[in-house]
């Protein structure tokens, strides 16, 4: 039986909760899932590329979580975040992290009659995990430890030697699209999904989401969060907010994008339809100002948000909104859909097969890549206030089953059936992961504490 006195689980991640160290949804899963083990009380190391002025070895939540910054030293040549210098942070990874797991964590952890779990994301871990692997292996200490491998999304698997990371680790991955599309491949990884931290579910201030529609007047309100990338529907939802300006309902888009350069295409197009943008930068760093600085464009139809959104502000956002797009044409999971749900707000997904979202039911799901979809679908909500509430409800009711609580009871059970495969657990048996309400809320973050910008897919 896997217990928390009895099992330490380790995390190898590229990305991280660093500033530095956060790209995209792999940090931000990576950074949730690490708070979420050590706050239920397993001991967990999380090994990631982390700024290079920061401490080396980090422990935190009450000594349970300990994070190691890694490559620091590559770091300092390649300041502009985890992935300039790729190539030679990976090569140091594969080289350094084996024997510093194996020789500081798991040789002590099997002396004192421990399990250890390693989780690994993504192909930059590939090397890395196999590494492990066969050197417990050739030291006799393979049956112990339990490994896993975890793929986010598509990127580098041409760099995957998948036949030895096979043999070596457990695969999985976040969603039954990425299973549907791993199994064309030849791979049948197991499913363990995303999660959201538990205070998403918190209730967001009506009287804020109420503020942004009054100063903002619009007939309409649409938002969407994500990278500038082809397929994420951007085209799509600034046609959609000028096909409904072209009908006389006001409707204005606020636009939260990355630094990629295909943005300048996005807002070029949204111009050529006929749109005023607007870029918005906020004069302070709290969610007043933020909300102030997005108050003062009642002006143009596509606010292009130019500061990194908390997530207080973007639940706002969310809830505020009469619809968040997040109709991406590959989505491997859909964090920024299930956060909206998460609010109160109404995701359109882009029918990638998201595990939480039912159609009409909790959200809006997209089968086509027409922007007229998306118009006839928010008019049609905006006709039926009721549906429309129904929605939402259905919506927040379905990311309580999406916690990161209840995801670790997901994980947890692969790891028993994986341990009993090996011999360490005879059977695999219901595991003993404290609820909630025995950690004490006391545990559980606060909005108010400092917690990652949410999900900009």
């Amino acid at each position: 039986m896997i217990t928390t006195d009895n099992t330490i689980f380790v995390l190898l991640s590229f990305e991280g909760p660093d500033p530095y160290s956060l790209a995209g949804g792999l940090g931000t899963r990576i950074t949730y899932l690490s708070q979420a083990l050590a706050g239920i009380g397993f001991p967990t190391h999380l090994f990631f590329i982390g700024d290079p002025k920061a401490r080396g070895e980090e422990i935190i939540d009450h000594g349970r979580l300990t994070l190691h910054r890694w490559c620091q030293w590559i770091s300092e040549y390649y300041p502009n975040g985890v992935y300039q210098g790729e190539n030679d942070k990976v090569n140091d990874f594969n080289d350094s992290i084996p024997p510093f797991v194996i020789d500081r964590i798991t040789k002590p952890a099997i002396a004192s009659d421990k399990l250890v779990v390693v989780l690994s994301e993504e192909w930059h871990t590939t090397e890395a995990i196999c590494r492990i692997s066969e050197q417990l292996k050739n030291q006799g200490m393979r049956d112990r430890v339990v490994t896993f491998w975890n793929a986010n999304n598509t990127y580098g698997f041409n760099r995957i030697d998948w036949p030895r990371l096979a043999q070596n680790a457990a695969i999985t991955t976040v969603s039954r699209y990425m299973k549907h599309i791993m199994r064309g491949m030849g791979i049948n990884p197991l499913v363990i999904p995303n999660g959201i931290p538990e205070v998403l579910l918190g209730e967001v201030d009506g009287r804020l989401s109420a503020r942004l529609r009054q100063r903002l007047k619009p007939d309409i309100l649409l938002t969407k969060v994500a990278r500038y990338d082809t397929t994420k529907g951007w085209n799509e939802a600034v046609e959609a907010t000028a096909r409904l300006n072209r009908r006389e309902t006001k409707t204005v888009l606020l636009a939260r994008g990355g630094i990629e350069p295909y943005g300048e295409e996005v807002l070029y197009n949204a111009r050529q339809l006929g749109l005023k943008v607007k870029d918005v930068t906020a004069r302070g760093d709290s969610v007043d100002s933020y909300l102030e600085a997005i108050d003062r464009e009642d002006e143009a139809e596509v606010l292009n948000i130019k500061f990194q959104c908390p997530p207080q502000l973007l639940r706002i956002l969310y809830n505020a909104s009469d619809a968040v797009l997040a109709n991406s044409s590959h989505e491997p999971f859909g964090l920024v859909g299930l956060e909206t749900m998460a609010a109160g707000g109404v995701a359109f997904t882009g029918g990638t097969g998201e595990d939480y979202a039912v159609h009409m039911r909790n959200a809006i799901v997209l089968e086509t890549s027409n922007p007229r979809e998306i118009e006839d679908y928010v008019t049609y909500l905006d006709d039926h206030e009721d549906k429309e509430e129904d929605i939402r409800n259905s919506a927040r009711h379905t990311a309580r089953g999406f916690t990161w609580e209840e995801i670790i009871k997901n994980l947890i059970e692969r790891t028993e059936d994986r341990a009993s495969m090996q011999g360490i657990l005879w059977r695999p048996v219901r595991s003993t992961v404290p609820d909630a309400e025995e950690r004490g809320v006391s545990e559980t973050l606060s909005l108010n504490q400092k917690m990652l910008p949410m999900t900009v897919g």
